[in-house]
């Protein structure tokens, strides 16, 4: 890409392409339900409405079919996500943005590094914005970045990062000392003992959370647009050095979930055929979660993401979120589990995380 900017969460650098754009009051935003409230926040803290789109459960990515069917003389945008770094259908999202004069903002929060018929992600719309949380495919603890080859919006987007401030000397320390807490604790063999720690570590003085108290309920906090820090890009261009290294770990683990599940009858993701995955996360459809989550704790991170449509908000109303509305995405935040896939993660890790998993769906104990 031509153009590339940093921000302090790839939530803020949405918001930025979404204003640069010109969208606010009035307008809509189309994106794909479970997504994250972050990104539906993004969206209203313009003034603008998010509509969410349901998913094909095979790839856990936007049905562009219905998609087709939501937009109306007041839509703006789609936001298309690919979903635990599966790609979703850009080839049809593309042509229906093109036929109603729309710009497609990709949402690579989970999909560094994967690609479509070949094409990178993060390149094929108007805009793309990346994550650096914590849990993505490399880390700064919170940061985000924005791709365009547009040189009009990168100009505009020049200007908001600029009236960006930089975090305060004490927060970047603490973004970096958590960065490292977060290493050593979540280490797979001593989690079982450390999550406890960090949980409330993350709650308290001195380690930032990545999302405040004031976004989960849908309000807007008085610090949200912030530029990254220069210690953590330069952890991040460090990561960066190691990406295909990182990535190649992941399709591996993901590879053997995928080899492991099908030989104990469970069901794993859908990948399109001309589709290469990142998989930022791995997931597995189970039909009894919570004694899933009970059996799996020990043993790795428990595989949170997209328990609700709108995950970690209080209440998805709190995103403008109109409940059955997307009733398989609903659906979805019934069964879905995700293991881990990060460099950390070995083979007999994954045997053992998708032994204890068989354990519990085929109702025998652990």
């Amino acid at each position: 890409m031509r153009f590339a900017l940093s921000f302090a969460a790839g939530r803020v650098g949405l918001y930025g392409v979404l204003r640069c754009l010109g969208i606010g009051r009035g307008d809509e935003v189309l994106l794909q339900a479970p997504t994250h409230i972050v990104v539906a926040n993004a969206i209203r803290y313009t003034g603008a409405r998010p509509v969410y789109v349901d998913i094909d459960l095979a790839t856990y990515n936007m049905d562009v079919a219905q998609a087709a069917e939501r937009v109306t003389t007041r839509t703006r945008a789609i936001v298309l996500q690919h979903t635990f770094g599966i790609p979703a259908d850009v080839d049809a999202t593309l042509e229906l943005a093109e036929r109603h004069g729309l710009p497609v903002i990709e949402d690579c929060v989970h999909s560094l590094g994967a690609r479509s018929r070949g094409r990178l992600l993060g390149s094929l719309g108007r805009a793309a914005f990346f994550s650096t949380e914590e849990t993505k495919t490399i880390s700064t603890t919170m940061g985000g970045m924005v791709t365009t080859n547009d040189p009009e919006l990168a100009a505009s987007l020049r200007g908001f990062q600029a009236a960006c401030p930089w975090p305060s000397a004490s927060l970047a320390a603490r973004y970096l000392l958590k960065l490292v807490t977060w290493h050593v604790l979540t280490e797979p063999h001593l989690h079982r003992y450390s999550r406890a720690t960090y949980d409330l570590l993350g709650n308290r003085h001195p380690l930032p959370l990545p999302t405040v108290k004031e976004e989960l309920l849908g309000l807007r906090p008085s610090r949200y647009e912030e530029r990254l820090g220069n210690g953590q890009a330069a952890i991040g261009l460090q990561q960066l050095r190691q990406l295909d290294a990182n990535l190649a770990h992941r399709r591996r683990i993901a590879e053997a979930y995928a080899e492991l599940l099908a030989e104990r009858g469970l069901r794993g993701p859908s990948v399109p055929e001309d589709a290469e995955a990142a998989f930022v996360r791995y997931p597995v459809w189970v039909e009894n979660r919570p004694a899933v989550e009970r059996a799996l704790a020990p043993l790795a991170v428990p595989g949170t993401w997209f328990t609700s449509v709108l995950e970690e908000a209080v209440s998805p109303r709190h995103g403008d979120y109109e409940d059955g509305s997307c009733p398989r995405a609903e659906l979805a935040a019934s069964h879905l589990y995700n293991l881990p896939t990060h460099p950390r993660v070995r083979r007999e890790d994954a045997v053992a995380l998708v032994d204890a998993l068989a354990a519990i769906e085929h109702g025998r104990p652990t």
